[in-house]
């Protein structure tokens, strides 16, 4: 058979194939070719690989319904806010908003007393997160080294981490009470004769100690769970090389646990700033606005003087301080990463 009666049984199409083979044999075993395969053609201009592009998946289709209701609780209340914070909202007769521009936002940053909750705020944020960050890697420490008790001792330990704040607060508030309380009756036996939280120093002390009681289980169990990854051979040769339990503790076990510190740093601040039910259940903001701190004073402005216009301005300045914190621990934990 000649070469023209079998180029004619195969075809053009079959020509085609065979340039096409020959190109790809070329391309595999042709001098300088990187790999085994036939080089991959790229698609002639103005057409693009559609897969993918501009269709929904199934999995979008199945976040839908969640993204719009997170659109609905989260955006469109936030666009409210701000709107109510350049307006003077009337509630007789339906609610109508009255524009008065930058006058909630004057009042509030020309208020000494709002700066007196800022400075309270921000006397609680420390307070608590220090003494919560100090006690909670104190008690995961001592829970890291018991070999017996541990299941029975965790569980009693993160008990106050279960009870709702208000009735902490309610708690401590019958604790504190001079007539029949027990803590007020055991300070009496030391000498202290005052009303705990009637006096404004003891009062902020009283609450502050309340939140910490509250939630110092979590770091603790945080804390516990990241000294569970710490290596112990690390361990072992420091102690072989002389290292006292106080310099493997800062030199090996804090930096490796410090990221997920930082975490639970980030959860409580983000609820430092929100803390509100135990100071309401227990001073409501007393004596003498000793325990005002912002959100008290948010809620006093919204739903006592239904000034909501003023409130709406304090809610914005407490959410501009929560993204400020989350941002700074969360760049400290993209440092910690890249490093």
């Amino acid at each position: 058979m000649s070469a023209d009666q079998t180029a004619g049984q195969h075809g053009p199409h079959g020509g085609r194939a065979a340039t096409e083979s020959a190109g790809g044999g070329a391309g595999q075993v042709g001098p300088g070719s990187p790999g085994v395969g036939p080089t991959p053609v790229a698609p002639p201009a103005g057409q693009h690989d559609r897969r993918g592009s501009g269709r929904i998946t199934f999995t979008g289709w199945m976040m839908a319904p969640g993204v719009a209701l997170l659109g609905l609780l989260s955006l469109i209340p936030l666009v409210m806010l701000i709107m109510m914070s350049f307006s003077r909202v009337r509630l007789l007769g339906g609610l109508q908003l009255e524009f008065v521009g930058l006058e909630n936002w004057a009042r509030a940053f020309g208020d000494v007393e709002l700066w007196k909750s800022w400075g309270l705020t921000l006397g609680y944020f420390a307070a608590t997160l220090g003494l919560e960050l100090m006690l909670g890697i104190a008690i995961a420490v001592v829970l890291n080294r018991l070999t017996r008790g541990r299941g029975l001792l965790l569980p009693l330990i993160l008990l106050p981490m279960f009870v709702a704040p208000s009735i902490v607060g309610l708690l401590g508030r019958y604790l504190l009470d001079p007539t029949f309380g027990l803590y007020a009756q055991a300070l009496q036996g030391l000498g202290v004769e005052q009303d705990v939280l009637g006096n404004p120093v003891s009062a902020f002390v009283a609450v502050t100690l309340m939140d910490v009681w509250e939630w110092t289980p979590l770091i603790a169990l945080i804390t516990l769970a990241g000294l569970s990854g710490v290596n112990p051979s690390v361990l072992e040769a420091a102690s072989i090389d002389g290292a006292d339990e106080w310099k493997k503790f800062w030199n090996i076990v804090l930096p490796s646990i410090k990221p997920i510190l930082l975490v639970a740093i980030l959860i409580r601040s983000m609820d430092a700033v929100r803390y509100f039910d135990i100071i309401s259940v227990t001073t409501n903001g007393g004596p003498a606005d000793a325990t005002k701190i912002v959100p008290v004073r948010l809620y006093e402005a919204a739903f006592r003087f239904f000034d909501l216009g003023y409130a709406a301005v304090i809610g914005i300045m407490m959410l501009v301080l929560t993204i400020m914190i989350a941002r700074l621990f969360v760049g400290l934990l993209s440092e910690k990463e890249t490093h």
